[in-house]
């Protein structure tokens, strides 16, 4: 019975998937349009498979709260704030830029990366990995993406994503400093 009731759900998320993606409401770019983070959010393992309804942020189960800061210059380098990983490659950065990183305690796996809009050279795009191990199982089964995000986790856009299903973490191309957070 269980098991049944579990592929039943699990259809129904994918079916909810679908449609999201084929409806027209998305505005001219494809994308979705800003929501506020309580719109999308189920609170830990609550929502449908603690997932909330649509597409939107996925919640999880809080991190302690982790902050780590590093000077990156023209050699690149690599940041790890709580289970995430922010990487700058070689040639980014014209010059040495103190890099902050925040990962709040919250029920969505976010990081805060500074100096605030911080941008690199062409062709040389940061990457950041988020982790989601922390969240429900059927939530890790969607398909992931990193959203660009207001301080309140408003959903401004997506980057360019892919997400590792066995690692449980997703990677993303940035071209500039921001709040950024796991979607789905």
């Amino acid at each position: 019975m269980k098991r049944t009731q579990f592929v039943a759900a699990l259809l129904l998320v994918s079916a909810l998937s679908l449609v999201n993606c084929s409806s027209g409401d998305d505005g001219p770019s494809g994308l979705m349009p800003e929501q506020p983070a309580s719109a999308v959010l189920g609170s830990p393992g609550g929502g449908l498979f603690g997932t909330g309804i649509g597409s939107g942020l996925l919640a999880c189960d809080p991190l302690p709260y982790a902050r780590t800061e590093q000077t990156v210059g023209p050699s690149g380098g690599t940041l790890t704030v709580g289970p995430h990983t922010l990487t700058i490659p070689a040639g980014a950065l014209a010059a040495p830029v103190l890099i902050a990183a925040e990962a709040p305690v919250g029920t969505v796996n976010s990081v805060r990366l500074s100096p605030d809009g911080l941008t690199f050279t062409a062709g040389k795009p940061a990457t950041l990995t988020l982790s989601y191990a922390n969240c429900p199982l059927v939530g890790q089964l969607l398909p992931k993406r990193i959203a660009y995000t207001t301080d309140l986790l408003s959903i401004l856009s997506y980057v360019l994503s892919v997400d590792d299903l066995i690692a449980k973490q997703v990677t993303g191309t940035l071209a500039h400093f921001s709040r950024y957070a796991v979607a789905w």
